[in-house]
């Protein structure tokens, strides 16, 4: 029998979102640069002689390991309670330092992909992942645009000291063209702050439209619920930070409750800076989708940024005001 993962939680992740490969990456560049027809093959060699040199970890390895965590919690006759998948550019043969780096680092991670080059994305469906984190905007972007799940492009690992789990695990998530749709932050960028207050007040009742991490908060709840404790106690802590604030608060906690979601804690923080409210919940992720927000934030926290669709009203608004500038 096939087994089945239509109630783990899977998460994609690329191998340099998972471990720190800049200096690999850097020196493919290098001997691309002196030589494109020997540069695969130089690179080849590089990688087999470092396979046994464990690689540092990635912007995404403390919510890895936190993930798989929860397993211990599965019951031994079911499905795993989350899973992670490896979904790697790399080559079979220069990915055994990715893979050696996994067994040294008691990852329990059985399932990968080695592509040599090609994209990963059109594999998403075939690993039935709910969220993919990877370092590649362009792929990040194709995933996007396809709906086939939530994505995010991790910022570099902030400077500080590794997150201690203490057996939770901490996610943290923008509101607005993250778990909800892009629809009120255009009113709010085209018309201002008070039609949108005065918009979110009138349609308080009235739920906010999905965005691309509607899924993805959903697959969370629904791995909170085979938890043994009760949601408000099960050690998936999920936080809500957004800057929306009064009036506009309402709707989105009626929007969580039509959702049939819980949400552990939410900040409304009507503008004020999300860095230091970030610094205290000490997440796993943060999911924002704008850059000054996830500039402040990766400062603090792993961060990954939420790209706008291609045809999104928001990036064409944001290309506007980029090429005015």
């Amino acid at each position: 029998m096939p087994l089945d993962l239509s109630r783990t939680l899977v998460v994609g992740i690329s191998s340099t979102a998972l471990f720190d490969l800049e200096e690999a990456d850097k020196m493919f560049r290098e001997l691309h640069e002196e030589d494109p027809d020997k540069a695969i093959e130089r690179y080849r060699k590089y990688m087999q002689e470092r396979e046994d040199e464990p690689l540092g970890p990635g912007t995404g390895l403390p919510l890895v390991r936190a993930l798989l965590q929860l397993n211990e919690e599965a019951p031994e006759d079911g499905p795993p309670i989350t899973e992670v998948v490896i979904l790697s550019q790399n080559s079979p043969e220069t990915g055994v330092r990715v893979l050696n780096s996994v067994r040294k680092r008691d990852l329990d991670i059985s399932r990968s992909a080695f592509t040599a080059g090609e994209s990963v994305t059109d594999y998403l469906d075939a690993f039935s992942v709910d969220l993919f984190l990877t370092t590649d905007e362009e792929d990040a972007r194709t995933v996007i645009d396809s709906g086939e799940c939530a994505a995010a492009v991790l910022s570099v690992p902030p400077d500080r000291t590794p997150i201690a789990t203490d057996g939770e695990v901490r996610i943290a998530l923008d509101g607005d063209a993250v778990l909800f749709s892009e629809e009120s932050e255009l009113v709010y960028k085209k018309k201002g702050l008070d039609e949108f207050r005065e918009r979110e007040r009138e349609l308080q009742d009235k739920p906010l439209p999905g965005g691309p991490y509607e899924d993805f908060l959903k697959a969370l709840a629904q791995m909170q619920d085979r938890l043994p404790a009760r949601v408000e106690y099960t050690p998936v802590r999920i936080a809500l930070v957004t800057s929306r604030d009064s009036p506009a608060e309402l709707r989105v906690i009626k929007t969580l409750r039509e959702w049939g979601v819980y949400v552990d804690l939410a900040f409304f923080l009507g503008g004020v800076d999300k860095g230091p409210v970030l610094e205290a919940f000490n997440p796993h992720i943060f999911f924002d989708d704008q850059d000054i927000h996830v500039e402040s934030a990766s400062e603090r926290v792993p961060t990954g940024r939420v790209l706008y669709r291609s045809d999104s009203k928001l990036r064409e608004l944001q290309e506007e005001n980029t090429g005015s500038e």
